[in-house]
């Protein structure tokens, strides 16, 4: 039975349920439930701390789990990345008073307050830049304010909440994160996890593309398909109506509205987009 770490709290929780759900899998109906078994896909969900479960996998007899990039890099635990989900996209950064630093180096002999210490201690190291890093459990933005640090590394996904208290990001990213699938290196091999993997990589495509169907005349049929090539090729079906074709192929779902108005303009009717719920491609 396959045993996956799934996120209990937090920005990675939600869209780690709708992910496993739209895969198939059942999730918790209620946020108590600690774990969830799922008898028809041989699946065992542990809901865990986010930041916890790198090192839930790489230490226990977890087989796999969700978690944050940055949360992967920042525990130091053996395990290893194999998909990422497209979801809780967020970038770390260096943060101060405005005007305080303009990069990196300038930090040299400063504190740091972050609560990914590891993740920023790798960091400095990189820039070859020694600073004490003053690790908090969360909530750094009051950090300087309180004389505890002189700047902060935090993870940012608007930068709202910093302005809102008078910071002012500074410096290239530490990191750029989202959600992750890990494993453990040394993990046997397992259908389940394989099953897994297939299923969410067939979410991410349905949530990037879209079914287009619409009909033209025969001979504009090759500038048609330029536009909609699909995947293996779309499918053309010959019409009741002489001289006239039906096309079905998969087109991204960025800019299909684009699409449509060059179909239009090449003579296409009947032109339908649908929503892709799952695939495998």
């Amino acid at each position: 039975m396959l045993r996956l770490a799934v996120p209990n709290k937090g920005a990675l929780a939600e869209g780690a349920q709708t992910i496993l759900k739209e895969a198939g899998y059942r999730v918790r109906k209620d946020s108590k439930e600690l774990v969830v078994i799922d008898p028809d896909n041989s699946c065992e969900l542990f809901f865990l701390r986010p930041k916890d479960i790198a090192v839930y996998v790489g230490e226990g007899t977890l087989d796999a789990g969700i978690t944050g990039r940055d949360m992967l890099h920042d525990s130091g635990a053996r395990v290893e990345e194999i998909l990422p989900l497209g979801f809780g996209r967020s970038t770390f950064r260096f943060a101060a008073d405005p005007g305080a630093f303009a990069s990196v180096a300038d930090l040299k002999g400063r504190r740091i307050a972050t609560a990914y210490a590891g993740l920023l201690e790798g960091h400095l190291a990189e820039q070859g830049v020694e600073a004490r890093v003053i690790k908090l459990d969360g909530a750094v933005e009051t950090a300087i304010r309180l004389g505890v640090a002189d700047a902060v590394a935090d993870v940012v996904e608007t930068g709202t909440t910093l302005r809102n208290i008078g910071l002012e990001v500074f410096g290239e990213p530490i990191a750029r994160s989202e959600a992750v699938l890990i494993r453990r290196p040394d993990a046997v091999e397992s259908q389940g996890l394989d099953q897994l993997v297939r299923r969410l990589q067939g979410v991410l495509v349905a949530r990037d593309y879209v079914m287009m169907d619409y009909d033209i005349r025969a001979e504009r049929i090759e500038e048609a398909i330029a536009l909609t090539p699909g995947m293996e090729g779309p499918t053309v079906s010959p019409l009741h109506r002489e001289g006239w074709v039906a096309v079905r192929a998969m087109v991204p779902r960025k800019g299909h509205q684009q699409v449509m108005d060059q179909l239009w303009e090449l003579g296409a009717k009947a032109i339908l987009v649908t929503a892709i719920y799952a695939c495998r491609l």
